[in-house]
């Protein structure tokens, strides 16, 4: 018996971080790096920056915004508009940061997952 609690504790665990996602509030002429830079700096942290991996990225708001993913030598890559209620996943290759940029203010949900080989 107690050998299945922790199967089933260790299983909620790594399930959490597959969908554990943040809840960002952009205010009106706001730009935020939301990974790539290091602790401190992120809107958001990406437990898979190391690596190539998945921004699952859902425009919670009522305003349209824009992802920009831009290299760590600040060369821009995308720019990519999300509009209200729309959800986008968007690929990053380890050396690539993700920044969100909004005219107007609105909600965003955004979570990652490792990219599949």
């Amino acid at each position: 018996m107690k050998t299945i609690s922790v199967i089933l504790l260790l299983l909620l665990f790594s399930s959490y971080d597959l969908y554990a996602q943040d809840i960002i509030e952009l205010n009106s002429s706001q730009s935020m790096c939301i990974a790539g830079k290091g602790p401190g700096q992120d809107g958001a942290i990406n437990p898979y920056m190391d690596s190539d991996s998945v921004a699952i990225v859902e425009n919670m708001g009522k305003n349209v915004f824009s992802v920009r993913i831009q290299t760590k030598g600040e060369e821009i890559v995308k720019i990519i508009p999300i509009t209200p209620k729309e959800t986008k996943e968007l690929s990053l290759t380890k050396d690539q940061v993700l920044y969100f940029d909004s005219d107007l203010k609105t909600k965003v949900a955004v979570s990652f997952r490792k990219m599949e080989d």
